[in-house]
């Protein structure tokens, strides 16, 4: 007799390929999603309280021209009148000079970690970003306050309050850059040794362009992180109702030190000012943070 052959042509039905997924898992799978999707909406639930509560009190006065553009400069406490001008500007200022001073300072740092991993200073480098990424706010602030006030006796001053952000910024944007650039591929780098081209070249050339988007971005969250910072401005600068021009000498208002100060106003444009500077603070962090995206999108590497 001859041995039948099975049908290879035949394809096998699903319950004879796998088997069916038992209750207890279906349960446990449920049990899971519900748990996590009650996580979401208790993390969500405050979240979209206190932003429903910035916007409904401060629209008022983000929407009044003026706002963006006036200072407070004598203007009475009861007064309505007035604007940010002159906090919008600061908090501005001190985040160029932290921006002008951390990003090379970060950016090399970060390419240093990964392209010379080898070198003596790695291991201490990626110590000290560790150390400063754990430090409080008030803390870089009372040690700028230390060295840069107590020490040099300079003055106190937005330049100062620029030197505490620094230290907040760096590990930010190192941990950015060394991330961005973990993601090159290494065919690239070895295809540009193979043509002769010397390894600072490629870091310049094919490297860097390729991760630029993701840095761009790490860059303008960095500066949106610190726009926000408290202790900083308290600690370094006083609060002033007009603007102040030079970041080395006087004092000078942020958004932050503003929203402080007027905590002790007991009138009501005391609470008009607190709500429409949480809502511009709010609103420039959003625009810092949809300009990074668009940013990442244009200096994207292009696949044709």
């Amino acid at each position: 007799m001859s041995q039948a052959t099975p049908d290879l042509a035949k394809p096998a039905k699903p319950s004879e390929t796998f088997l069916p997924i038992a209750g207890s898992r279906k349960a446990k799978n449920t049990v899971a999603t519900v748990i996590f999707s009650l996580c979401f909406v208790l993390a969500v639930i405050p979240l979209a309280a206190l932003l429903y509560k910035v916007i409904v009190d401060g629209i008022p006065a983000v929407l009044n021209p003026a706002w963006w553009t006036n200072s407070l400069f004598l203007v009475a406490p009861s007064s309505m009148a007035g604007g940010v001008g002159h906090a919008i500007y600061g908090s501005f200022v001190q985040a160029l000079i932290a921006a002008v001073i951390s990003i090379p300072l970060g950016v090399a740092a970060g390419i240093m970690l990964v392209e010379y991993s080898d070198s003596k200073v790695a291991k201490p480098t990626t110590f000290m970003v560790d150390v400063l990424a754990g430090v409080p706010s008030v803390v870089a602030a009372i040690f700028v306050f230390g060295v840069w006030v107590t020490t040099f006796k300079f003055q106190l001053s937005a330049f100062a309050v620029g030197l505490a952000l620094v230290l907040l910024m760096i590990p930010l944007i190192v941990r950015s850059t060394e991330e961005m650039l973990k993601l090159v591929p290494d065919e690239l780098r070895e295809a540009s040794y193979a043509l002769g081209v010397p390894k600072w070249k490629t870091i310049v050339s094919i490297v860097i362009p390729t991760a630029l988007s993701g840095m761009i971005s790490g860059i303008f969250l960095a500066i949106a992180r610190v726009m926000g910072e408290t202790a900083p401005v308290l600690i370094l600068v006083g609060y002033t109702a007009s603007f102040n021009y030079n970041i080395f000498e006087g004092n000078m208002a942020s958004l932050p030190l503003l929203i402080y100060n007027q905590l002790s106003n007991p009138n009501e444009a005391g609470q008009y000012r607190i709500w429409g500077a949480a809502l511009t603070l709010v609103v420039i962090i959003a625009l810092a943070n949809v300009l990074a995206a668009f940013a990442a999108k244009a200096l994207a590497p292009k696949t044709k």
